[in-house]
Formats: C-alpha cells, structure tokens, sequence
C-alpha cells in the first residue's frame, strides 16, 4: 500500500495551555505522510509563538494566522488550503493515540471506505477516562445500514462530531461541503449530514484513537443554553430527514427520526 498523504487541521484559538499536548501527539505519529495545518484564529496568548516553535521543528507543519472568525470558518480556510487524500480534525485541546492516523489510514484503503469512524476516550478534570463508541467494532456498512445505526442515537457525539472520523478530501470539494458559519453549535454534525449524503461505504474501528477533553469543554457548554439547543435542533432537522429521505426509509422510520429533536448525548462523559 502507498502512503497517502493525510491533512491534519488543527483550529486553534487561545490554546496554549493544552496546545503542546496536543501538537506533541500529532507529531509523534507512526504515520509520517502528513501535513498538519494549524490555524491560528487570532489568538491573543501564547498559541502562535508555539505553533511558530512546533513549525520550526517539523518542516510538515503549516501555519495559518489569521483574524478571529470562529471554529467553522477556521476549519473553512484550512479546508481549502489542504492537499491531503484525507482529511483528519483535530481540536487544540485533544490529543491523538499515536497509531491513529496509521489506522485510519489502513482502514480507508483496505476497505475503500468514504468514512472511517473511531472509537474514542472521554477523559475528565479528575483524569477518568470512558470509552464510547456506537456502531459495530471492526465493520464495513453501506449507507443504509450507517444511517439505522445513526438513528439509534442521532444525538450522540460518536455521529456528530468531526474529530473522530476521516474524510475523503474529493467528495469534500467535488461537493462543496463545508462547516456553516452561520452555527456556532452543532457545526460539524451538519457538515457530517451532508458529507453522508455523498459517502457510500463506512467503516468503523474499534480501538480508541483519541482523547477528547472535558475540562476546557466543560466551561464552553455553559453558554449553549436549552433554548439555543432546541433552535439549532429545529435548524439542522430539515438536513437530517432529507438523508432518510434520499435513503428511502424515511416513512418507515419517521417516530425513531423526530426523536432526534428530543434526544441527548450519551457519549458526552
């Protein structure tokens, strides 16, 4: 197998209290075909002289420094900016299990999948950590079967979120996807609907492969209020009953797919 090369897109924004942690985990990664993309969005601490620190000791590594415009358009500018065949996203506070982009990587080729979904670490202020994961460990789905997983618990992290997944960088541009700015919650499980929409094969891993932070999280879900949530809810319905639409199974399945109005993450920690 070729080495392809992997895109890593870190959005950075006033991180440099958990910045080396998560810049040394990239770097220590066994796969090496990587350029890592770090974004700084206009950050008033420490974050760019590091990036800056970390570019000078990893010729892999590109800087981006631009004005504060949030998480999606960081995410945005990085995403029109990579080369990679794969796309790999990673927060400024999280860190990666050094064989993960390695696997992921296996898996994508070996299984010409679209997406690759990993299990994940939730690790808390007092260190204790929790394994989550939904679909089946070690397996290859179709879009019609991904979609009743997802159906399962359409509110979960697991599906949600960018962090744990690798993307194909073709279907990306060839489709125009990108992070809605107009969203300032619940931004990537946009992205995620309308990246399914023209993802055919899935595969999920069942190791762990990264280290999702509470602590600093924890203070940044303060200000999603319930009113908030539900408005957003309410927004992204309309893209997540299109996907059971296209699929054909929406009649079938509609009580299951309005639960998502109501439901809540279990995987949150």
């Amino acid at each position: 197998m070729n080495d392809p090369l992997v895109s890593i897109i870190v959005p950075i924004y006033n991180s440099a209290l958990n910045l080396i942690p998560c810049l040394e985990s990239i770097k220590r990664q066994k796969y090496k075909n990587l350029e890592v993309l770090l974004v700084n969005d206009g950050s008033n601490d420490s974050s760019l002289e590091i990036c800056r620190m970390y570019a000078r000791l990893d010729s892999r590594i590109i800087i981006i420094d631009k004005e504060n415009s949030g998480v999606s358009s960081t995410r945005n500018i990085a995403i029109e900016r990579a080369t990679g065949k794969y796309l790999q996203f990673v927060d400024s506070d999280d860190s990666l299990d050094p064989n993960a982009t390695r696997l992921f990587v296996e898996a994508a080729e070996e299984n010409n999948s679209d997406m690759v979904l990993c299990r994940y670490y939730s690790v808390m202020p007092n260190g204790r950590t929790t394994v989550f994961g939904d679909l089946p460990p070690d397996t290859s789905l179709d879009k019609g079967q991904f979609a009743r997983c997802m159906m399962e618990a359409p509110a979960n992290f697991y599906y949600g979120v960018m962090w744990n997944k690798f993307y194909r960088r073709d279907i990306i541009m060839e489709h125009h996807i990108r992070c809605n700015e107009a969203f300032t919650w619940s931004e990537d499980m946009l992205f995620n609907l309308e990246y399914i929409r023209y993802a055919d094969r899935f595969y999920s891993i069942s190791t762990p492969l990264y280290y999702y932070t509470r602590q600093r999280k924890n203070s940044l879900s303060m200000s999603v209020t319930p009113t908030k949530v539900l408005t957003t809810k309410a927004s992204l319905f309309k893209y997540y009953r299109q996907l059971f639409i296209d699929l054909g199974i929406y009649d079938q399945y509609k009580p299951k797919i309005f639960a998502y109005l109501v439901a809540t993450a279990k995987d949150m920690g």
